[in-house]
């Protein structure tokens, strides 16, 4: 079982207020945008999909006290909010030292990845705030639509459910009340799903299925660049249901293009996962299966 006071001791700066932060490039990130401009008045000042950063002036002048949310880099100044395998055997570089990821937390490397933690990124701050969800369908369907929890509860119970035991002192009971069921599908499809279209939120499918009726995970990665209105309409979305104020996105000054790259653990394994970082110069990196990893590299961040 994890311990809130042991790591707000851990990680101090989670208790700040008016931090300012870069999220994923994508649903679950800016759903987390919602919850800490909401609770803690961080401001929001770029976007990494793990190939390109979209920040603004002022997130440049501050970049040294940046927090990244959803994400696991590597540069030792950077505080992050993840939750990707990162550790590859007892292998973890110093870099991730000032990383709050529950897989960290608990140990948990490549060898144990049938074990990872299966919620999002924005369950974690629910539970470490102790934030109340309101009630309602709809709220249930914008929390358990980030990183596709709701099929991660079908496919993987037995995992999930030690997770909740881990995170034991919440009361998670009516969040998943019901999930696992054709009823709850049927109101996902109909009713979630449907939204997310008319609104032009959905780019493509996830790997996931639905156990009854075979939905196929909904993903909803964004371009910074041109889908401003997406980006709007969902955090209107969030203000609306889950009674979220809604804030300003920030006016990007700069796009930092990397490279990012597949390739088998193996590989890393026969080098040594600090000296392939120091060699490489990766920025960031995920354990995505027990076999690949997918790391990201840029000629330099200035």
């Amino acid at each position: 079982m994890l311990n809130r006071k042991k790591i707000f001791q851990q990680f101090k700066w989670l208790k700040d207020k008016n931090r300012q932060f870069v999220i994923s490039a994508n649903y679950d990130g800016l759903i987390c945008a919602s919850f800490l401009s909401h609770f803690l008045n961080w401001e929001l000042v770029g976007y990494y999909n793990m190939q390109t950063i979209w920040i603004s002036e002022s997130g440049v002048k501050n970049k040294k006290d940046l927090i990244w949310v959803d994400l696991d880099i590597i540069p030792t100044l950077g505080r992050t909010l993840g939750g990707h395998i990162i550790k590859l055997g007892d292998s973890m570089p110093r870099g991730y030292s000032n990383s709050c990821n529950p897989n960290i937390l608990m140990n948990l490397s490549n060898n144990n990845f049938n074990q990872k933690y299966p919620l999002s990124t924005l369950a974690f701050l629910i539970w470490l705030y102790d934030v109340k969800i309101p009630s309602d369908n709809y709220s249930k369907f914008l929390i358990l639509h980030s990183d596709s929890m709701w099929l991660k509860f079908q496919k993987y119970s037995k995992n999930f459910n030690n997770w909740l035991h881990i995170f034991s002192d919440y009361n998670w009971k009516e969040l998943f009340k019901n999930i696992d069921s054709r009823e709850y599908e049927q109101e996902v499809d109909q009713i979630f799903y449907s939204d997310l279209i008319n609104l032009q939120a959905v780019s493509g499918f996830g790997k996931l299925k639905s156990k009854y009726l075979g939905l196929q995970c909904r993903e909803s990665k964004f371009n910074p660049d041109w889908d401003e209105d997406i980006i709007l309409n969902l955090i209107e979305l969030f203000a609306n249901h889950l009674q979220w104020g809604t804030f300003k996105l920030p006016l990007i000054s700069k796009k930092i293009k990397g490279k990012k790259i597949t390739i088998p653990v193996s590989e890393v394994q026969n080098i040594g996962i600090s000296k392939f970082i120091r060699e490489k110069k990766i920025f960031s990196y995920a354990i995505t299966s027990p076999k690949i990893i997918k790391y990201t590299i840029f000629e330099k961040i200035k």
